[in-house]
């Protein structure tokens, strides 16, 4: 059996909706640009669940092809963006123009940054030299970007998130159906509150999230990386999803675990940065994995401490272990601790920040900084050593060196002051 007949049988006989282009794969990194397009003529129809050509998915779109509006339009929001332009363009139930909301910005030829993506089809500052597609359209308007919006897909730093839905109140259709591809928590007066259910609870609409192994520079020139869909209770939503995001090179499954998918892209982040401060202090590959595995241990018991219906499986899609591989191998938050380390601590994460990732935000610190509260209420601090120890470090409490300086069989309570 071929390397791509045994990929899709794997992911078939796990039970989960792979639409958009599964088929017919070549092994990663190994197909040309021909390669996609041929793959993308031979894709058979939709065939899981109620996404079929000859029912159910199709047939809901007949009335009405479905509108995606993207709000945000940084890196990966910029490549959100690339993709749905994509499958808009190729499937019959999406309407061809996605709309995209630009933070407007002059460029430092005096030019907008909205008129430059309209002119070029290219996010010259957050993406440069990767063509959107003909059918992408910037719009500084929040209003007007999601007017007639039925699917909206919600990426940016997730402390913008709250602002942007008092805005989008009132604006939207009331049977649109969200998306969240936000990694981060808020913290309220009752405790954590995860995006997307900031989203759904504001909006009065259906959130999922996307999560995964998704760096995006790599998706822009089509590298093969995979997804997960998290869905509360609508699989058919969660059919929709995988349609707007899945390609060839893209592949995209959903599973019914809304609290594990996000939580895993939420957490993943504060492990990076324990990552980049080991590679920051020099330390080896065995250090690396050490931490990466202790992260991943207590990214397992803090989800279900807080959910208890997190799903063990969760931890093994592309959600879980790969998007941790990933982001501690080659992430934004791995890159800015690894710098912080280097400078023995004695540069801020916030000023690292604005002099690494060109505009871009960092959500480790930030993260870390919630989860933190929330341990120390819940006096939890002593069952999550290494969450506790980044916040600890990264609010120099403590040095870079203490990443490794604890014992996880005998953690210590780490008092701030």
């Amino acid at each position: 059996m071929p390397w791509s007949a045994c990929f899709m049988a794997e992911r078939t006989r796990g039970g989960s909706g792979r639409i958009g282009g599964g088929r017919g794969q070549e092994r990663p990194g190994a197909a040309t640009a021909a390669a996609d397009r041929s793959a993308w003529d031979m894709a058979p129809g939709l065939d899981v669940g109620s996404g079929t050509r000859d029912g159910g998915l199709l047939n809901s779109y007949e009335a009405e092809p479905d509108r995606v509006a993207v709000i945000g339009s940084g890196n990966w929001g910029s490549v959100a963006a690339r993709l749905a332009a994509t499958n808009a363009r190729r499937l019959p139930y999406f309407q061809d123009e996605v709309r995209v909301w630009v933070y407007e910005e002059k460029l430092s030829n005096g030019e907008l940054l909205s008129d430059v993506i309209n002119k070029t089809q290219e996010n010259v500052k957050y993406l440069p030299n990767v063509k959107l597609g003909p059918n992408v359209v910037a719009d500084p308007n929040l209003e007007t970007a999601v007017k007639n919006a039925t699917m909206l897909v919600f990426v940016m730093p997730h402390q913008f998130i709250e602002g942007i839905c008092q805005k989008l109140k009132g604006k939207i259709r009331p049977d649109a159906k969200a998306i969240s591809l936000i990694k981060g928590m808020e913290m309220g007066d009752d405790g954590p509150r995860l995006i997307s259910r900031e989203i759904s609870e504001q909006l009065g609409i259906d959130c999922s999230v996307l999560m995964g192994a998704n760096i995006a520079n790599e998706i822009a020139v089509e590298q093969f990386s995979e997804a997960t869909v998290g869905y509360r209770d609508d699989k058919e939503t969660a059919d929709k999803w995988v349609q707007v995001f899945g390609t060839p090179y893209f592949q995209v499954t959903h599973v019914q675990d809304v609290e594990g998918v996000e939580l895993c892209g939420t957490l993943k982040n504060i492990v990076a940065i324990a990552a980049g401060l080991v590679d920051g202090l020099g330390m080896g590959n065995n250090t690396k994995a050490a931490i990466m595995r202790i992260g991943l241990k207590e990214m397992i018991l803090f989800s279900k401490l807080l959910f208890p219906s997190v799903q063990d499986a969760t931890f093994f899609e592309s959600c879980g272990i790969a998007d941790l591989i990933t982001t501690c191998l080659g992430g934004r938050n791995r890159k800015v601790a690894d710098a912080f380390s280097k400078h023995g601590g004695k540069r801020s994460f916030d000023e690292l920040e604005v002099e690494l990732l060109n505009g871009q935000k960092l959500q480790g610190v930030l993260t870390a900084k919630e989860v933190f509260g929330l341990l120390k209420a819940k006096d939890w601090e002593e069952s999550f050593p290494l969450f506790s120890t980044v916040h600890a470090i990264a609010t120099r409490h403590l040095p870079p060196s203490a990443i490794v300086e604890y014992s996880e069989r005998a953690p210590r309570k780490i008092v701030l002051v």
